[in-house]
Protein backbone atom coordinates (compact mmCIF):
# COMPACT_ATOMS: atom_id res chain seq x y z
CA UNK A 1 0.00 0.00 0.00
CA UNK A 2 1.24 3.61 -0.74
CA UNK A 3 -0.02 6.48 0.97
CA UNK A 4 1.29 9.94 0.96
CA UNK A 5 0.66 13.63 1.42
CA UNK A 6 2.07 16.97 0.56
CA UNK A 7 1.94 20.52 1.33
CA UNK A 8 -0.90 21.22 -1.97
CA UNK A 9 -2.65 18.05 -0.59
CA UNK A 10 -2.80 19.39 2.51
CA UNK A 11 -5.59 22.23 1.18
CA UNK A 12 -8.02 19.69 0.80
CA UNK A 13 -7.17 16.69 -1.15
CA UNK A 14 -4.61 15.03 1.97
CA UNK A 15 -3.34 12.54 -0.36
CA UNK A 16 -1.06 13.07 -3.60
CA UNK A 17 1.34 10.50 -5.98
CA UNK A 18 -1.56 8.77 -6.58
CA UNK A 19 -1.79 6.80 -3.60
CA UNK A 20 -5.07 5.86 -1.35
CA UNK A 21 -6.13 6.29 2.04
CA UNK A 22 -6.02 3.15 3.29
CA UNK A 23 -9.01 1.07 4.57
CA UNK A 24 -9.71 1.29 8.57
CA UNK A 25 -8.87 -2.15 10.30
CA UNK A 26 -5.82 -2.38 9.21
CA UNK A 27 -2.83 -4.47 10.89
CA UNK A 28 -0.26 -1.29 10.86
CA UNK A 29 0.40 1.04 13.66
CA UNK A 30 -1.63 4.88 13.49
CA UNK A 31 1.40 7.00 15.01
CA UNK A 32 -0.85 10.65 14.57
CA UNK A 33 -0.34 14.01 15.99
CA UNK A 34 -2.65 16.68 15.80
CA UNK A 35 -2.08 20.89 15.92
CA UNK A 36 -4.83 22.85 17.51
CA UNK A 37 -5.70 26.62 17.88
CA UNK A 38 -4.33 28.08 21.50
CA UNK A 39 -7.62 28.82 23.61
CA UNK A 40 -7.40 32.51 24.30
CA UNK A 41 -10.01 32.48 27.13
CA UNK A 42 -11.50 30.34 29.39
CA UNK A 43 -14.17 28.12 28.70
CA UNK A 44 -13.07 28.23 25.04
CA UNK A 45 -12.03 25.05 23.24
CA UNK A 46 -9.43 23.87 20.73
CA UNK A 47 -9.64 24.05 17.43
CA UNK A 48 -8.12 21.23 14.97
CA UNK A 49 -6.28 22.93 12.39
CA UNK A 50 -3.69 20.11 11.06
CA UNK A 51 -4.02 16.22 11.66
CA UNK A 52 -0.92 13.83 10.38
CA UNK A 53 -0.48 10.05 10.63
CA UNK A 54 2.21 7.76 9.74
CA UNK A 55 1.27 3.98 9.32
CA UNK A 56 3.89 1.49 10.55
CA UNK A 57 4.19 -1.65 9.91
CA UNK A 58 4.53 -3.61 13.84
CA UNK A 59 6.95 -6.42 12.56
CA UNK A 60 9.52 -4.10 10.81
CA UNK A 61 8.54 -0.60 11.92
CA UNK A 62 9.04 0.59 8.31
CA UNK A 63 6.72 3.42 7.22
CA UNK A 64 3.97 2.07 5.13
CA UNK A 65 2.54 4.79 4.35
CA UNK A 66 1.54 8.57 5.84
CA UNK A 67 -1.33 11.08 5.13
CA UNK A 68 -2.07 14.87 6.30
CA UNK A 69 -3.99 17.50 5.67
CA UNK A 70 -4.69 21.18 7.23
CA UNK A 71 -8.38 21.88 8.52
CA UNK A 72 -10.42 24.59 8.46
CA UNK A 73 -11.81 26.20 11.71
CA UNK A 74 -15.06 27.43 11.65
CA UNK A 75 -14.56 30.40 12.69
CA UNK A 76 -10.86 31.59 11.02
CA UNK A 77 -10.13 34.24 14.29
CA UNK A 78 -9.64 30.98 16.51
CA UNK A 79 -6.36 31.14 15.00
CA UNK A 80 -4.74 34.09 16.89
CA UNK A 81 -1.44 35.26 17.42
CA UNK A 82 -0.37 33.06 20.28
CA UNK A 83 -1.65 29.99 18.11
CA UNK A 84 0.70 30.81 15.42
CA UNK A 85 3.33 31.16 17.61
CA UNK A 86 2.68 27.71 18.92
CA UNK A 87 2.55 25.88 15.72
CA UNK A 88 3.15 28.62 12.46
CA UNK A 89 -0.04 27.72 11.15
CA UNK A 90 -1.62 31.00 10.02
CA UNK A 91 -5.17 31.87 9.05
CA UNK A 92 -3.86 32.77 5.45
CA UNK A 93 -2.74 28.76 5.88
CA UNK A 94 -6.08 27.22 6.66
CA UNK A 95 -8.32 29.55 5.01
CA UNK A 96 -8.25 27.53 1.65
CA UNK A 97 -8.24 24.20 3.64
CA UNK A 98 -11.07 21.56 3.75
CA UNK A 99 -13.28 21.68 6.93
CA UNK A 100 -13.19 19.18 8.89
CA UNK A 101 -16.19 17.52 7.57
CA UNK A 102 -14.88 17.06 4.26
CA UNK A 103 -11.55 14.88 5.71
CA UNK A 104 -13.37 13.33 8.40
CA UNK A 105 -13.51 9.68 6.23
CA UNK A 106 -10.02 10.13 5.38
CA UNK A 107 -9.38 10.34 9.33
CA UNK A 108 -11.83 7.78 10.20
CA UNK A 109 -10.10 5.31 7.97
CA UNK A 110 -6.42 6.35 9.07
CA UNK A 111 -7.61 5.38 12.30
CA UNK A 112 -10.43 3.21 13.50
CA UNK A 113 -9.52 -0.10 14.35
CA UNK A 114 -5.60 0.32 14.38
CA UNK A 115 -3.71 0.65 17.30
CA UNK A 116 -3.01 4.32 18.01
CA UNK A 117 0.77 5.86 18.81
CA UNK A 118 1.79 9.11 19.88
CA UNK A 119 3.37 11.28 22.51
CA UNK A 120 0.87 12.52 24.93
CA UNK A 121 -1.93 11.19 22.61
CA UNK A 122 -4.28 9.90 25.84
CA UNK A 123 -4.79 13.42 27.35
CA UNK A 124 -4.85 15.44 24.53
CA UNK A 125 -4.91 14.20 20.65
CA UNK A 126 -7.51 11.17 21.06
CA UNK A 127 -9.30 13.64 22.76
CA UNK A 128 -9.33 16.68 19.86
CA UNK A 129 -10.29 13.81 17.42
CA UNK A 130 -13.19 12.66 19.41
CA UNK A 131 -14.54 16.36 19.72
CA UNK A 132 -13.71 17.33 16.13
CA UNK A 133 -16.22 13.93 15.10
CA UNK A 134 -18.46 15.10 17.81
CA UNK A 135 -19.31 18.93 16.16
CA UNK A 136 -19.93 17.47 13.00
CA UNK A 137 -22.14 14.72 14.44
CA UNK A 138 -20.57 11.39 13.87
CA UNK A 139 -19.15 8.69 16.06
CA UNK A 140 -15.82 9.03 16.56
CA UNK A 141 -12.76 6.09 15.37
CA UNK A 142 -12.22 4.05 17.67
CA UNK A 143 -8.55 2.26 18.57
CA UNK A 144 -8.28 -1.85 19.11
CA UNK A 145 -5.43 -0.75 21.28
CA UNK A 146 -3.18 2.72 22.27
CA UNK A 147 0.68 3.41 22.96
CA UNK A 148 1.12 7.13 24.61
CA UNK A 149 4.83 7.29 24.09
CA UNK A 150 5.14 10.12 27.15
CA UNK A 151 3.64 7.87 30.15
CA UNK A 152 5.65 4.64 28.11
CA UNK A 153 8.98 6.10 27.76
CA UNK A 154 9.14 8.00 31.27
CA UNK A 155 8.53 4.88 32.70
CA UNK A 156 11.15 2.46 30.61
CA UNK A 157 13.32 5.26 29.68
CA UNK A 158 13.34 7.20 32.97
CA UNK A 159 13.62 11.02 33.37
CA UNK A 160 16.41 11.26 31.35
CA UNK A 161 15.30 14.22 29.01
CA UNK A 162 13.69 15.91 32.22
CA UNK A 163 9.99 16.31 31.21
CA UNK A 164 10.39 13.83 28.57
CA UNK A 165 8.15 15.81 26.10
CA UNK A 166 9.06 15.93 22.84
CA UNK A 167 11.03 18.94 22.39
CA UNK A 168 13.03 17.26 25.12
CA UNK A 169 13.96 14.11 24.17
CA UNK A 170 14.39 15.71 20.30
CA UNK A 171 17.03 17.78 22.22
CA UNK A 172 18.62 15.17 24.48
CA UNK A 173 19.62 12.67 21.32
CA UNK A 174 20.45 15.84 19.05
CA UNK A 175 17.34 15.38 16.67
CA UNK A 176 16.81 19.52 16.28
CA UNK A 177 13.95 21.59 17.12
CA UNK A 178 10.57 20.88 17.21
CA UNK A 179 8.60 21.93 14.62
CA UNK A 180 4.80 21.36 16.02
CA UNK A 181 3.58 20.42 12.34
CA UNK A 182 1.88 17.45 12.72
CA UNK A 183 3.89 14.98 9.96
CA UNK A 184 7.00 16.36 11.36
CA UNK A 185 6.49 15.71 14.77
CA UNK A 186 5.31 12.00 14.29
CA UNK A 187 8.88 11.11 12.29
CA UNK A 188 10.25 12.68 15.32
CA UNK A 189 8.06 10.88 17.21
CA UNK A 190 8.80 7.65 15.80
CA UNK A 191 12.90 8.35 16.13
CA UNK A 192 12.75 9.04 19.25
CA UNK A 193 11.30 6.05 20.15
CA UNK A 194 13.84 3.83 17.84
CA UNK A 195 16.80 6.07 19.47
CA UNK A 196 15.58 5.34 23.44
CA UNK A 197 14.97 1.27 22.08
CA UNK A 198 18.16 0.91 21.19
CA UNK A 199 19.82 2.83 23.92
CA UNK A 200 17.95 0.43 26.81
CA UNK A 201 18.76 -2.56 24.74
CA UNK A 202 22.36 -1.72 24.51
CA UNK A 203 22.17 -1.42 28.86
CA UNK A 204 20.54 -4.78 28.90
CA UNK A 205 23.26 -6.27 26.68
CA UNK A 206 26.29 -4.88 28.52
CA UNK A 207 24.49 -4.19 32.50
CA UNK A 208 27.47 -3.94 33.87
CA UNK A 209 29.23 -1.96 31.57
CA UNK A 210 26.92 0.56 29.73
CA UNK A 211 25.27 1.76 33.20
CA UNK A 212 24.37 5.59 33.62
CA UNK A 213 25.74 4.99 37.09
CA UNK A 214 29.27 3.88 36.04
CA UNK A 215 29.35 6.36 32.92
CA UNK A 216 28.73 9.39 35.55
CA UNK A 217 31.90 8.02 37.98
CA UNK A 218 34.37 7.40 34.94
CA UNK A 219 33.11 11.04 33.77
CA UNK A 220 33.55 11.99 37.72
CA UNK A 221 36.94 10.61 37.43
CA UNK A 222 38.22 12.22 34.42
CA UNK A 223 37.53 15.56 35.50
CA UNK A 224 38.66 15.81 38.51
CA UNK A 225 41.95 14.42 36.89
CA UNK A 226 41.68 17.13 34.26
CA UNK A 227 40.82 19.48 36.91
CA UNK A 228 37.60 20.27 34.81
CA UNK A 229 34.02 21.11 35.84
CA UNK A 230 31.96 18.18 36.86
CA UNK A 231 29.64 16.85 34.57
CA UNK A 232 25.80 17.48 34.06
CA UNK A 233 23.61 15.34 36.79
CA UNK A 234 23.21 12.39 34.85
CA UNK A 235 19.91 10.83 33.78
CA UNK A 236 18.72 8.88 35.60
CA UNK A 237 17.40 5.60 34.20
CA UNK A 238 14.57 3.58 34.46
CA UNK A 239 15.21 -0.18 35.04
CA UNK A 240 12.71 -2.92 34.56
CA UNK A 241 12.10 -6.41 36.14
CA UNK A 242 13.95 -8.92 34.10
CA UNK A 243 10.65 -10.99 33.83
CA UNK A 244 9.12 -9.75 30.72
CA UNK A 245 5.82 -10.92 32.58
CA UNK A 246 5.97 -8.39 34.91
CA UNK A 247 6.18 -5.46 32.70
CA UNK A 248 3.50 -3.30 31.63
CA UNK A 249 2.38 -3.60 28.78
CA UNK A 250 3.09 -0.95 25.49
CA UNK A 251 0.16 -2.03 23.39
CA UNK A 252 -3.22 -2.32 25.93
CA UNK A 253 -7.12 -2.22 25.60
CA UNK A 254 -7.87 1.48 25.41
CA UNK A 255 -10.10 0.76 28.89
CA UNK A 256 -6.61 0.08 30.11
CA UNK A 257 -4.41 2.58 27.75
CA UNK A 258 -1.37 4.16 29.55
CA UNK A 259 -2.29 7.00 31.56
CA UNK A 260 0.27 10.42 31.98
CA UNK A 261 1.17 11.10 35.05
CA UNK A 262 1.21 8.28 37.00
CA UNK A 263 3.04 6.87 39.78
CA UNK A 264 6.42 6.12 37.85
CA UNK A 265 9.66 5.84 39.33
CA UNK A 266 12.62 6.80 38.21
CA UNK A 267 15.91 5.47 39.33
CA UNK A 268 19.12 7.93 40.38
CA UNK A 269 22.91 7.06 40.23
CA UNK A 270 23.79 8.11 43.32
CA UNK A 271 20.78 5.98 45.10
CA UNK A 272 20.93 2.96 43.10
CA UNK A 273 23.14 1.10 45.21
CA UNK A 274 22.68 -1.42 48.80
CA UNK A 275 19.64 -1.03 51.20
CA UNK A 276 21.93 0.19 53.66
CA UNK A 277 23.79 2.96 51.88
CA UNK A 278 19.43 3.94 51.05
CA UNK A 279 18.38 3.89 54.53
CA UNK A 280 21.75 5.91 55.18
CA UNK A 281 20.76 8.42 52.47
CA UNK A 282 17.03 8.64 53.69
CA UNK A 283 18.64 9.32 57.47
CA UNK A 284 20.77 12.19 55.93
CA UNK A 285 17.86 14.06 54.30
CA UNK A 286 15.81 13.70 57.72
CA UNK A 287 18.54 15.35 59.30
CA UNK A 288 19.42 17.91 56.95
CA UNK A 289 15.75 19.23 57.22
CA UNK A 290 16.23 19.64 60.79
CA UNK A 291 19.11 22.41 60.90
CA UNK A 292 17.74 25.81 61.66
CA UNK A 293 18.82 29.22 60.20
CA UNK A 294 19.31 32.44 61.82
CA UNK A 295 18.95 34.41 58.61
CA UNK A 296 18.76 37.42 60.60
CA UNK A 297 22.14 37.45 62.17
CA UNK A 298 23.85 36.12 59.25
CA UNK A 299 23.65 39.27 57.64
CA UNK A 300 20.54 38.65 55.08
CA UNK A 301 17.33 39.18 57.31
CA UNK A 302 14.12 38.78 55.35
CA UNK A 303 14.85 35.39 54.07
CA UNK A 304 12.39 33.19 55.15
CA UNK A 305 12.87 29.14 56.14
CA UNK A 306 10.47 26.81 54.53
CA UNK A 307 8.26 26.38 57.88
CA UNK A 308 8.11 30.00 58.12
CA UNK A 309 6.38 30.37 54.85
CA UNK A 310 2.26 29.65 54.40
CA UNK A 311 1.10 28.96 50.74
CA UNK A 312 -2.22 30.76 51.15
CA UNK A 313 -0.12 34.06 51.96
CA UNK A 314 1.85 33.65 48.68
CA UNK A 315 0.45 35.26 45.54
CA UNK A 316 2.21 36.74 42.07
CA UNK A 317 2.26 39.45 40.27
CA UNK A 318 2.34 39.94 36.68
CA UNK A 319 3.05 42.61 34.21
CA UNK A 320 0.52 43.97 31.57
CA UNK A 321 3.08 42.21 29.28
CA UNK A 322 1.74 38.34 28.40
CA UNK A 323 5.68 37.02 29.00
CA UNK A 324 7.08 36.81 32.51
CA UNK A 325 9.88 39.00 32.87
CA UNK A 326 12.22 40.18 35.52
CA UNK A 327 8.98 42.67 36.96
CA UNK A 328 6.97 39.55 37.70
CA UNK A 329 8.00 38.74 41.11
CA UNK A 330 6.24 36.05 43.83
CA UNK A 331 5.26 37.63 46.58
CA UNK A 332 4.55 36.54 50.27
CA UNK A 333 2.99 38.34 52.76
CA UNK A 334 3.06 41.62 50.06
CA UNK A 335 6.92 41.01 50.04
CA UNK A 336 8.81 39.32 47.16
CA UNK A 337 9.58 35.77 48.60
CA UNK A 338 13.01 34.95 49.70
CA UNK A 339 14.07 31.72 51.16
CA UNK A 340 16.58 29.83 52.60
CA UNK A 341 17.11 26.47 54.21
CA UNK A 342 20.21 24.69 55.86
CA UNK A 343 21.87 21.06 55.29
CA UNK A 344 21.43 20.98 51.38
CA UNK A 345 23.30 17.89 50.07
CA UNK A 346 25.34 18.75 47.01
CA UNK A 347 24.35 16.00 44.00
CA UNK A 348 26.66 17.50 41.12
CA UNK A 349 28.76 20.91 41.51
CA UNK A 350 29.11 23.39 39.11
CA UNK A 351 27.61 22.79 36.01
CA UNK A 352 28.67 24.94 32.65
CA UNK A 353 26.27 23.15 30.06
CA UNK A 354 23.93 26.24 29.81
CA UNK A 355 24.87 29.49 27.90
CA UNK A 356 23.34 32.79 28.73
CA UNK A 357 22.43 35.38 25.58
CA UNK A 358 25.81 36.64 25.46
CA UNK A 359 27.18 32.84 25.32
CA UNK A 360 28.65 32.89 28.75
CA UNK A 361 28.19 29.59 30.82
CA UNK A 362 25.11 29.66 33.59
CA UNK A 363 26.89 28.21 36.58
CA UNK A 364 24.20 26.25 38.89
CA UNK A 365 24.71 23.20 41.02
CA UNK A 366 22.17 20.25 42.01
CA UNK A 367 21.13 19.67 45.53
CA UNK A 368 18.27 17.79 47.50
CA UNK A 369 15.69 20.06 48.90
CA UNK A 370 13.47 18.36 52.55
CA UNK A 371 9.55 17.68 51.95
CA UNK A 372 9.09 21.10 53.18
CA UNK A 373 11.01 23.11 51.05
CA UNK A 374 9.61 21.19 48.19
CA UNK A 375 6.19 21.71 49.29
CA UNK A 376 7.06 25.23 49.00
CA UNK A 377 8.64 25.41 45.80
CA UNK A 378 5.33 23.10 44.31
CA UNK A 379 3.18 25.44 44.92
CA UNK A 380 5.30 28.56 43.75
CA UNK A 381 5.63 26.86 40.43
CA UNK A 382 2.07 25.60 40.12
CA UNK A 383 1.04 29.26 40.54
CA UNK A 384 3.38 30.82 38.21
CA UNK A 385 2.92 28.28 35.44
CA UNK A 386 -0.96 28.73 35.83
CA UNK A 387 0.03 32.43 35.42
CA UNK A 388 1.96 32.08 32.47
CA UNK A 389 -0.84 29.86 30.44
CA UNK A 390 -3.53 32.42 31.15
CA UNK A 391 -1.47 35.49 30.07
CA UNK A 392 -0.99 33.39 26.79
CA UNK A 393 2.53 32.67 26.61
CA UNK A 394 3.26 29.63 24.22
CA UNK A 395 6.17 28.82 26.13
CA UNK A 396 6.91 25.12 26.89
CA UNK A 397 7.38 25.49 31.28
CA UNK A 398 9.83 23.72 32.53
CA UNK A 399 9.38 22.01 35.87
CA UNK A 400 11.47 23.52 39.06
CA UNK A 401 11.72 20.00 40.92
CA UNK A 402 13.36 16.87 39.57
CA UNK A 403 12.43 13.91 41.64
CA UNK A 404 15.34 11.26 41.64
CA UNK A 405 15.63 7.40 42.95
CA UNK A 406 13.53 5.14 44.85
CA UNK A 407 12.25 7.33 47.06
CA UNK A 408 11.43 10.07 44.94
CA UNK A 409 13.91 12.36 46.53
CA UNK A 410 13.28 16.10 45.14
CA UNK A 411 16.28 18.68 43.79
CA UNK A 412 16.65 21.76 42.42
CA UNK A 413 19.56 23.60 40.69
CA UNK A 414 21.05 26.31 42.36
CA UNK A 415 21.69 29.23 40.15
CA UNK A 416 25.30 30.86 40.70
CA UNK A 417 25.28 34.25 38.97
CA UNK A 418 28.00 36.13 37.24
CA UNK A 419 28.21 39.79 37.31
CA UNK A 420 30.80 41.35 34.26
CA UNK A 421 32.29 44.47 34.40
CA UNK A 422 34.45 45.66 31.56
CA UNK A 423 36.89 42.48 31.17
CA UNK A 424 36.37 41.11 34.76
CA UNK A 425 33.85 38.63 36.09
CA UNK A 426 32.88 38.44 39.16
CA UNK A 427 30.71 35.64 40.86
CA UNK A 428 26.93 37.02 42.27
CA UNK A 429 26.33 35.32 45.43
CA UNK A 430 28.42 35.62 48.32
CA UNK A 431 30.07 31.88 49.42
CA UNK A 432 31.84 30.99 52.52
CA UNK A 433 32.95 28.08 53.80
CA UNK A 434 32.14 26.50 57.46
CA UNK A 435 34.90 24.93 58.92
CA UNK A 436 34.48 21.65 61.33
CA UNK A 437 34.78 24.01 64.65
CA UNK A 438 31.52 26.47 63.09
CA UNK A 439 33.41 29.01 62.26
CA UNK A 440 32.10 31.07 59.13
CA UNK A 441 34.63 32.39 56.66
CA UNK A 442 33.86 34.02 53.00
CA UNK A 443 35.80 33.11 50.27
CA UNK A 444 37.50 35.34 47.88
CA UNK A 445 38.09 34.73 44.23
CA UNK A 446 39.72 37.01 42.24
CA UNK A 447 38.09 35.63 39.26
CA UNK A 448 35.58 33.40 37.90
CA UNK A 449 37.14 30.16 37.84
CA UNK A 450 34.73 27.01 37.58
CA UNK A 451 37.37 24.81 38.00
CA UNK A 452 38.49 26.55 41.50
CA UNK A 453 34.55 26.85 42.02
CA UNK A 454 33.80 23.62 41.69
CA UNK A 455 36.50 22.66 44.05
CA UNK A 456 34.21 23.43 46.80
CA UNK A 457 30.75 22.01 45.41
CA UNK A 458 32.18 18.36 45.77
CA UNK A 459 29.19 15.62 45.87
CA UNK A 460 28.29 15.16 49.18
CA UNK A 461 29.36 18.50 50.55
CA UNK A 462 26.35 20.32 52.28
CA UNK A 463 25.66 23.47 51.50
CA UNK A 464 22.97 26.58 53.64
CA UNK A 465 21.64 28.64 50.89
CA UNK A 466 19.98 31.60 50.63
CA UNK A 467 18.04 32.31 47.34
CA UNK A 468 15.25 34.46 45.46
CA UNK A 469 13.00 33.27 43.22
CA UNK A 470 13.24 34.58 39.60
CA UNK A 471 10.65 34.08 36.82
CA UNK A 472 11.96 33.71 33.43
CA UNK A 473 10.38 33.76 29.90
CA UNK A 474 12.97 33.24 27.14
CA UNK A 475 13.24 31.52 23.48
CA UNK A 476 9.71 29.61 24.10
CA UNK A 477 11.07 28.06 27.82
CA UNK A 478 9.35 29.34 30.66
CA UNK A 479 9.61 28.90 34.38
CA UNK A 480 11.54 29.40 37.45
CA UNK A 481 15.00 30.36 38.46
CA UNK A 482 16.45 29.85 41.53
CA UNK A 483 19.13 32.46 42.34
CA UNK A 484 21.63 32.17 44.94
CA UNK A 485 22.18 35.02 46.93
CA UNK A 486 24.50 33.16 49.60
CA UNK A 487 25.80 29.82 50.20
CA UNK A 488 27.61 28.60 53.02
CA UNK A 489 29.75 25.40 52.23
CA UNK A 490 30.45 22.57 54.67
CA UNK A 491 32.74 19.48 53.45
CA UNK A 492 31.82 16.06 54.75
Amino acid sequence: MEMATSAAAAAGEGTSGGGAVPEAGGPEIAFFDVETSVPQRAGQGYALLEFGAILVCPRRLVVVGSYATLVRPGDLGVVSAASVRCNGITRDAVAAAPAFRDVADAVYSVLHGRVWAGHNIVRFDSARIREAFAEIGRPPPEPKGMIDTLPLLTQKFGRRAGDMKMASLANYFGLGRQSHRSLDDVRMNLEVLKYCATVLFLEASLPGVLTVENLVERAITRSQANGAASPEVPKPVARSSPDSSKRQRTISRVDNAIQAGGNQQSIDPATNKEPIELISNIEEMTLGSGIQIDASSSGFSGFLEPDDVSTESIQISVPSSYRLTRKTSIKHKGSPIQLCCAGLRIQFGVSTKFLDSAGRPKLNILVDIPENLSKILEFCDGIAQKSSQDSGSTSEWRPLIKKYGYVNRPTVRLHIPTIVSGEAATYGTDIYQKEASGNIQKLVFSKVDVAELDSWFVRGNTVDAFFSLELYDYEQNAGIRLVAKKLVVQSK
